[in-house]
């Protein structure tokens, strides 16, 4: 890994975790510090490789190995507990200590001496973590993630991988500010002090910031996040979740602010101002399934008119079946009138006409047509 000009080191990484105590940057896992910047705190970590010319104002302590570039100065006491490597034009204003190997460079000035408890080596050094470090940046340039893992795993020595802050080049890191030229990403569960200035920042959850946010793009708060100061981008987004807390103003562009964020300030939009409420993602499948219901009811319906069309057919067989019933009182009726005019028949030839049967032929006569529509067979 180059610390000395533009390298992997694109943005500045706070991982999970991390706190800034008595003045003291406290990382769990490695600390990369990228060239010409300024860290007006101490670094506590892992392994710790700071870049060329970079101004450490307090105390360096490394659980594994230190690598200081050249033309570093650290003001303070430097403590590593396994190799130390240190470039030429040092100047450490404490003591040295070392638990394992030393490798140190010409020109070097350590004002109250240095102690190895390994083999002390003087010389340019070019030590073995950094080469592995350049190995690794190449791996991910060219997109092998898999074999960069099994590499980090190596490097880590059977411990877990953790994520390393990452500090980008010509940065200022102090207890009043930190300010980068790149992107700025913080992790979850972190304790920061100082105002924030990036080109985009991105807070996770569950932090805790004792400055203000200030970016030139986006912003994001992530939940249960405390910022005890004010966020503000010149156009770009706010993004404040739910849960978050901002106990000043917010200004920005566009601002998305969820249900149930805090906002204790002023709220300031150029563009749109987006308040986003968890109820209403609950409510649409809510929505969607009573939609349904609707469907069914209307196939019902359609399903309803087709057995009343089908009633309806019905009733044209019962009309049906009544002029069947009408067919046979017509028949009937003709019966009848046959019967009449045998009667008339056997009367006229036994005596005569009867008046009384004359009446009742022509009262005969007179029904017929009323049944079948047609008069001249019932003449007498």
């Amino acid at each position: 890994m180059s610390l000395r000009g533009d390298g992997p080191v694109e943005e500045l990484a706070i991982p999970s975790g991390t706190t800034v105590e008595e003045h003291d940057v406290v990382v769990d896992g490695d600390v990369l510090v990228g060239g010409q910047s300024t860290v007006e705190l101490g670094v506590r970590g892992r392994n710790v490789a700071i870049g060329e010319r970079v101004s450490v104002a307090n105390d360096i302590e490394a659980e594994g190995d230190c690598r200081l570039d050249t033309w570093c100065s650290v003001d303070g006491n430097v403590l590593v507990g396994e190799d130390a490597y240190i470039g030429e034009r040092v100047t450490v204003t404490g003591r040295l200590m070392v638990s394992g190997d030393l490798d140190i460079g010409d020109d070097v000035t350590i004002e109250e001496g240095f102690e190895a408890n390994g083999w002390i080596v003087i010389r340019n050094p070019v030590p073995t973590i950094v080469f592995y470090f350049i190995v690794l940046s190449q791996l991910l340039r060219v997109g092998e993630t898999d074999a960069a893992d099994e590499l980090a795993e190596a490097l880590a020595d059977g411990d877990d991988v953790r994520d390393p802050l990452l500090v980008p080049r010509s940065a200022e890191i102090s207890d009043d500010a930190w300010r980068v030229s790149t992107p700025a990403t913080v992790g979850d569960d972190c304790r920061l002090h100082g105002n924030l200035r990036a080109e985009s920042i991105r807070v996770g959850e569950r932090n805790e910031v004792f400055g203000s946010l200030r970016a030139r793009d986006d912003i994001a708060v992530g939940g249960e996040t405390v910022i005890h100061g004010d966020v503000t981008t010149r156009g770009g987004t706010v993004t404040v979740e739910a849960g978050a807390r901002v106990l000043g103003d917010v200004s920005a562009g566009d601002l998305v602010v969820y249900d149930g964020a805090e906002i204790q300030g002023t709220l300031r939009a150029r563009g749109e101002m987006k308040l986003i409420q968890e109820t209403e993602r609950e409510s649409e499948p809510e929505e969607s399934e009573t939609e349904e219901p609707d469907e069914n009811e209307s196939e019902r319906s359609d399903e309803a008119g087709t057995e009343d069309s089908d009633e309806t057919g019905t009733g044209t067989d019962s009309d049906s079946e009544s002029d069947e019933d009408v067919g046979s009182d017509d028949d009937a009726a003709e019966s009848e009138t046959a019967e009449s005019a045998r009667e008339t028949e056997a009367a006229e030839s036994e005596g005569g006409p009867d008046p009384g049967t004359e009446e009742t032929a022509a009262v005969t006569a007179d029904a017929k047509p009323s049944a079948d529509g047609s008069g001249s067979e019932g003449d007498p």
